[in-house]
Order: structure tokens, then sequence, then C-alpha cells
């Protein structure tokens, strides 16, 4: 038997003793959802399952985030192990919390009871691994109230950034300014997959987002005895909307560009012309360039519905995520490793999925790999989705991210090392860091 393969047995084997544990967890969580950058529960929950591996996890990381680290032997790379402390708002939810709306209603409790399993299957091995393991549950993976993230912004962008506040709406991006991953030489999470997907799937792209908000200024007037003397904000933001329709056949079907837009205001009585009106919109695209080009094409729409009416219009935009390309190199340790615990399941590679993740985000400065089990029903973000198997949703997980790890740093970390090698980081950190600032801005133009 090989080294790896005989690591692996012990592993799997502390994994399988613990696996009522970890399914257990995985429920207590769901039953106990917190909304992002407010996940304290989770949190102390996550952190006491680390405690009682013997470690001593670092807390308050870019807020709420746990973290702690399973040495080997040596100084070889510095895997991290990542799973999601938040939930969504989603007050409709059968599970949603009553006070705070939240509802795990894309899996992120099964991750970090993943991440605690497979932490309590490397225990027993880490003695014999050229390297070390980061065990990291992050905040904020979902994105909270457009309006409150978008004036967050543009204070941090305009000068009045606080310190006790999230420079950026996500955890991860949180995670790398603050320093958290630093040390880190590539990363894993395994995500619930929808309902009906297959039981495993890796090497899915995602695409990368942006929010963008543009806010009408008009002029209020009598709408039946002198409407001309007013400037109708609800009639540019419609014609805005019309425009961003007339652009979708624009932009080409390799870059997967999505917007979504929602129209608001008006408010008042049917008498006055509507001095104020919005229009927000998610963007979405499978690159960088495509999502630039997109949000900067919803600004435009913006412009012109401004421009026809004589209003005036302000513009925000904020980068979201950044969209998501893994590793091939590490994909393929993490399905060699997937194969023997999901046998004859389905299982998926490579396919482009129009959803958003800030694993995107760490894919631009070191290797990931993003994979997505089963154990699921119904859709993401959705009412009726839920884990009905915690057994495929954090269990199996649990048993082929901890195999991974070992194949990874075990024998001199040199699959590791060929990892790396084979994917090197599009970026730095400060590089990835100035890029999600360049995105964001605000503009104003006034046409009356």
């Amino acid at each position: 038997m090989s080294t790896a393969a005989r690591l692996k047995r012990a592993a799997h084997a502390a994994v399988e003793r613990r696996a009522d544990a970890i399914e257990a967890l995985s429920g207590e969580l769901m039953h106990t959802p917190e909304p992002g950058y407010a996940e304290h529960a989770t949190a102390a929950r996550f952190g006491s399952w680390l405690e009682d591996l013997g470690l001593t996890p670092r807390t308050g990381l870019a807020g709420t985030g746990v973290g702690a680290v399973l040495p080997g032997r040596g100084d070889g790379p510095r895997v991290a192990l990542v799973g999601e402390l938040d939930a969504l708002v989603l007050p409709e939810h059968p599970l949603a919390d009553p006070a705070t709306g939240a509802a795990h209603a894309c899996g992120h409790h099964a991750q970090i009871a993943a991440v605690a399993g497979a932490a309590a299957g490397l225990r027993e091995v880490m003695a014999e691994l050229d390297g070390s393991v980061a065990l990291i549950a992050a905040p904020a993976e979902e994105l909270g109230e457009a309006d409150a993230l978008l004036d967050a912004a543009a204070g941090a962008t305009g000068g009045a950034k606080r310190s006790d506040r999230a420079e950026f709406p996500v955890g991860k991006a949180e995670l790398l300014r603050t320093g958290a991953f630093d040390g880190v030489d590539m990363a894993l999470l395994a995500h619930t997959g929808r309902g009906g997907g297959p039981r495993f799937s890796v090497g899915d792209t995602l695409n990368g987002s942006c929010l963008v908000r543009a806010r009408f200024g008009g002029r209020s007037a009598h709408a039946g005895s002198s409407p001309w003397l007013g400037v109708n904000a609800l009639k540019a933001a419609t014609v805005a909307a019309h425009a961003l329709d007339a652009q979708r056949e624009a932009f080409p079907e390799d870059d997967r560009v999505r917007i979504n837009y929602l129209v608001t205001g008006g408010h008042g009585t049917l008498g006055s012309v509507p001095a104020s009106a919005a229009l927000h919109a998610m963007v979405r695209a499978v690159g960088v360039d495509a999502l630039r080009g997109a949000a900067e094409a919803v600004a435009r729409c913006a412009r012109a519905g401004a421009l026809a009416l004589g209003a005036r219009v302000e513009t925000d935009t904020l980068l979201a995520y950044l969209p998501l390309q893994s590793a091939p190199a590490l994909d393929d340790v993490v399905s060699r490793n997937a194969g023997p615990v999901v046998g004859d399941a389905p299982t998926a590679r490579g396919r482009h999925l129009g959803a958003c993740t800030d694993m995107g985000d760490l894919a631009h400065v070191m290797p990931v790999s993003h994979p997505y089990c089963g154990g699921a029903a119904g859709d993401h973000h959705s009412s009726d989705y839920r884990v009905v198997d915690h057994r495929a949703a954090a269990v199996e997980p649990a048993l082929y991210l901890a195999g991974t790890v070992v194949d990874l740093l075990c024998e001199g970390a040199g699959e590791a090392r060929r990892v790396l090698r084979e994917s090197p980081p599009r970026m730095s950190v400060p590089e990835y860091l100035a890029l999600r600032r360049s995105i964001t801005r605000r503009r104003t133009w006034e046409e009356a």
C-alpha cells in the first residue's frame, strides 16, 4: 500500500467515526441561519469544534470569520479548506429566521460541517504530511441589501471609509484585504449543488457580477394642469430600462452576459409628476472585461434616459464578484478523490453556471477548486431549497477534501508543487485589490 493510500485510509476512518456528528452539525447550522457579517453564533459553533480538535482558532477575521492551522512536518505548501458562514436573506423560506429573514437556501451550513469533518480526519495524519492546512470559515459570501452596499462603497471611494466596517461587500475579498489568506498557496471549497444535479461536479466556471444603481432626479409639478413644468424621473428611468433591453443582443454570446434590473420610484399621488426614481441592475459576465463593458452599458442607458427627459442621474457601480475559473490541475486531484466516495453516482465536469461566488476572487490570486456535491433538493436561492441528505452534503465532501489534501501534501508535497507550477496566480493581492477598487465608482450627469 502506498503512503498516500495508507494516510487516506486513516483520515477517512477518522471522518467516518465522526460521521454522525458531522451530519448533526450540518443540520444544527441549517436551523440557525445568520446573514453576512453577522454570523456570530455560527462562527462560535465552528470555533468550538476546532477547539475540541485541540486547535486554537483565530476569531474576528474580516469581522466574523474564523481560522485555524493544522501543522504538518516542515515548511511545505499550505492548503486552505474553506467554508462559508452566512445564509441568504430570504424571508419566505420555511426555515427563515423570523427576526432577520435569513435562511440557508444555498447550503453553506453543509460547507462548514464538511470543513469540520475534514479537519477531524486530517488531524490524524498531519504528522506525515509535508505542509499545513488552513481551516477558514469565511463571512458574507452572499450579497446584502443593494442600496446599503452601494452607499457604503461610495463612502469608501470618497475617502470616508470607517475602520469599523468592511470595505468590500463579500467576505473573501475582505479576508484577502486583511491578510487572512497570507501564506495560503491554494484553496478548496465544496458547495452543495441544486436538487436533481450530479452527485459531484468540478471544474465549473461561474460569472462575475457588478451592482449598478442609477438614481434619477427630476422636478415635481401638477400632473394635470402643468406637467410641462416638471421633469418626470420615473419616465427617465423607464426610458433607461427600455434602452437596456435594446442592448441585450449587442453582447457577445461567449461573454455570457446577464442583466437583471428593477425600476422603483414615482412614489406619491397621481396628481404630481414624480421627481425621483431608481434603476437597480445586477450585471453578470464570464470575464472581467465583459463585466466592465456590460456595467458601462447600464450607465450609458441611464444617462440616455436622463438626457431624454432632461433629468439628473447619479450612477454607482460596485464590483460584487470576480468570475471563477478553477485550476484544472487541482480539479484533477479533487476528482480523483471524489470518485471512490460517490461511486457510480452521476458526476459532471466543466459546466458553465450563470451564478457567482467570491471563490472567483480567491481564484485570481491562487489556484482553487470549487466542486459541487449532492444532498440538496430544490433550486439555489429559492424557498424550496434545502439539504435533505447531510451525508451527501457534508460527510462525503469531508472525505474527498481530506483525501485531496493527503495527495497534495504527502511524500514531499510533490502534487501540491505540481499544481503551483501549472497554475500560477493571475495577479498579486495588491493587484487584485487595485482591480476591485478600479471598478467601483460613482458618476453624476446633469442633463436638464
